[in-house]
This record gives C-alpha cells, structure tokens and sequence, in this order.
C-alpha cells in the first residue's frame, strides 16, 4: 500500500488530503504540522476573526472528527527536520522517520521579521494574543502598508486605537497595486484617521515603539509588523532540490525530484497563462493548489494554470483583485475610484494583465476570462463594461 505524506497541516496540505480521498487514493494519507492546531484557514485572521466577528471554529478546514472519518493520519505539533529524498524518508527532531513513496512540501510562508521586539501576524494564535491587546491598546504603530498591515490597521481603528502606518515605499500596496491605486487605499486610510508615512523605514522595534532609519523615534503601545513574508524553503534545499524565491516546481506542481510535489505559499511554480515561474501568497492558490498537487501525486495531467486571486475587506471597502500587474503601462476604469465603486484593468500592450473590482460583484469570472483571453481590448468599451 502506497503512503502519501505532506508536510504542512494547513489549507493547502488540508486539500490536497481531501482530494487524495475524493479522487480515489486509498493508501496511507500522513499530514504533518508543525503546529498544535488542526488546519484553518489565514484570511480571517487579518480580518473578520481579528475584529470578533465569527466563530473560531469557522476558520478551520474540515471538522475535527473528519481527519479519523477519511483515514489522515494527522500528525500536529510535530516539525520535519529533514528529507531524505534518495531513502524516500522524512526525518523528525526526535530522530524517528517517516518513509513516503510520494511527497508533498506545503510549509507555507513565515513573517519576515526586523530587530528587536514586536507582534507578528500569521497564526491563530499570534491573531488571538493580537486581539487581546488592540482591545487594551490605546496606539497602535504598524509596520509595512501591506496587505496584512492594512488590514490590521482597520482592525486597529475598530478596536478604537490611534493607527500609525509606517511605509519605505512612497505608497501604500506599491508593488502590489502600483502607485495610482495604492494611493486609494493610502487615501482611504488616511480619512479614518490613519496616521501613514511614506518613504521612511522602521530600522529596529524598541520596547516603547521604532526607530527609523532617519534615526527619529516613534513611540506606540504595541509594533505590530507587516513587512512580507519568506517562503520555509530549508527543507527542500536542504534535501537538494531546486529552490529560487520559492520550491521551483513545474506545471503539474512536480519539484527537480519526480516524487516531490509543492504548492502554496512555498511553491514558485511554472505558469502555463504568464509564461514563466510565479509564487502567489495568497489563499486562493492554496485552496487551488493542494487539490491540484493531489492529482499530480496521483499521475493525473495536471496544468495549474489558475489566475491569481487575491480578496480584502477594509472599512467599507471590499474587493477582488485578479491577475498579475508585471509590466504593465496602462490603467482602465470602469466607474470612478472615489466613489468606491469601479472596476480598474492594468493593461500591457492593450491586453488585460489583471484586474480589480471594488464594491461591484459578479464580476471576477467575466476579468478572468479577459486575462486568458489575451485579446487586444477596445478601452472605451472596457470602460463602459461593453467588452
């Protein structure tokens, strides 16, 4: 009987368990976390769980007793140390061994961390301490005008805190939206009273608040810090396989070694639709990319072609954004950006490359199917909704 093992307990390595029984697999099913909790899923906890809306057992993945039901041998509070690829065998801090025929590395991301003291956010655990002390904080100083700094930032203004946003970038979301609709959100902010400074860096956490790289100090009842997150990549390299910004995979989500599979967060994977390798943070790929890894394991034909898709709701703006902006040298609106409501396309060579759609619904597929289209748009009828 084949064992089919997957380090990283959480929404990716969740699904691809679950689609390893749905599409038939019938061996041994090990997923192991190095976390205490059973999977769940991250979102939330920048956004509604951090605020208190919702239950805790609404982020979790599958119900507890769903692991025993479908025969996954769920492994918490246990860290891999170790593969090794030519006896096909995982290794664990303690020195036992779990022998695998085929593998799957779904270790996800961690924060990307600066000097000194500070709260981070990326476990259910960090957001419920996070929780407690924005209720008995009175200021709050955030690090990084990210998507998890932003968030957190709203969450903060909730809470009733004073918010100040701390940014080297000469915007909010720079690098992800471009400087044009970053400065939406950095406008956003600011009219909720969202103290945001651009262009300066956070060189150290002290234990009152920051020192900038300009050497001012800020001071702050609690740092939280959003600066980006860094791909747990050692295993792999480690063991040997080919790593850049990520675990390089394939198509089929296939590392250098032909029995290894990767997906989620940790996965820099070769994109069928853009043409070359892309890692993508975000939840939607996890959720995509475990089943697709599954079936890969599975000898299935597998293309994860998927188009990013990332979601945010701050204040009372919500939206979906799809795609990739890389190179692009346009923007289209459909609807006025003041207003909240409309619908942005960046475009490249007069193709849409990615899009976003804030407080309109129902519209994502129709971006999507843009995107892969690949076709040369007429603007004005993209700006009219027309195309």
């Amino acid at each position: 009987m084949a064992t089919y093992v997957i380090v990283g307990a959480g929404l990716a390595g969740a699904k691809a368990a679950q689609t390893l029984r749905d599409e038939g697999f019938d061996g041994e099913i090990v997923l192991i976390g190095a976390e205490d909790e059973r999977p769940y899923e991250r979102p939330p906890l920048s956004k509604d769980y951090l605020q208190g809306k919702g239950e805790r057992e609404q982020i979790f993945v599958h119900p507890a007793e769903w692991y025993a039901d479908n025969a996954v041998d769920l492994r918490l509070g246990r860290r891999v140390t170790r593969i090794e690829l030519d006896h096909h065998v995982v290794r664990f801090g303690d020195g036992s061994r779990q022998p695998y025929d085929k593998l799957l590395i779904a270790t996800g991301a961690t924060p990307r961390r600066l000097p000194g003291p500070g709260t981070y956010l990326r476990t259910v655990k960090d957001c419920e301490a996070l929780k407690e002390r924005l209720a008995a904080a009175e200021s709050v100083l955030i690090v990084g005008a990210s998507w998890i700094g932003l968030e957190t930032a709203a969450a903060a203004r909730a809470a009733g805190c004073g918010v100040t946003v701390v940014e080297p970038e000469p915007t909010a979301l720079n690098r992800a939206l471009g400087p044009e609709l970053g400065d939406l959100f950095a406008r956003l902010h600011a009219s909720k009273g969202v103290d945001l400074r651009f262009g300066t860096a956070a060189a150290e956490i002290t234990d009152n608040g920051v020192r900038l790289s300009s050497g001012e100090r800020l001071s702050a009842d609690l740092v939280v810090v959003g600066i980006g997150a860094a791909p747990e990549v050692g295993l792999a390299r480690d063991a040997g396989l080919d790593v850049e910004h990520g675990i390089l995979t394939d198509a089929a989500l296939r590392t250098s070694h032909p029995d290894v599979f990767a997906a989620g967060d940790v996965a820099e994977s070769f994109h069928p639709l853009y043409g070359r390798r892309l890692r993508v943070e975000h939840w939607a790929n996890a959720l995509h990319g475990g089943p697709a890894a599954a079936r890969s394991m599975l000898g299935q034909e597998v293309a994860y072609d998927r188009v990013p898709y990332f979601y945010t709701d701050q204040y009372e703006l919500g939206m979906e954004f799809s795609g990739d902006i890389e190179g692009y040298d346009e923007i289209v609106y459909r609807g006025d950006p003041e207003s909240l409501e409309f619908v942005v396309y960046w475009l490249r060579g007069g193709r849409v490359i990615a899009g976003m759609n804030v407080n309109v619904w129902d519209v994502v597929d129709d971006i999507q199917e843009l995107i892969r289209s690949g076709v040369i748009v007429d603007q004005k009828e993209l700006s009219t909704g027309q195309q």
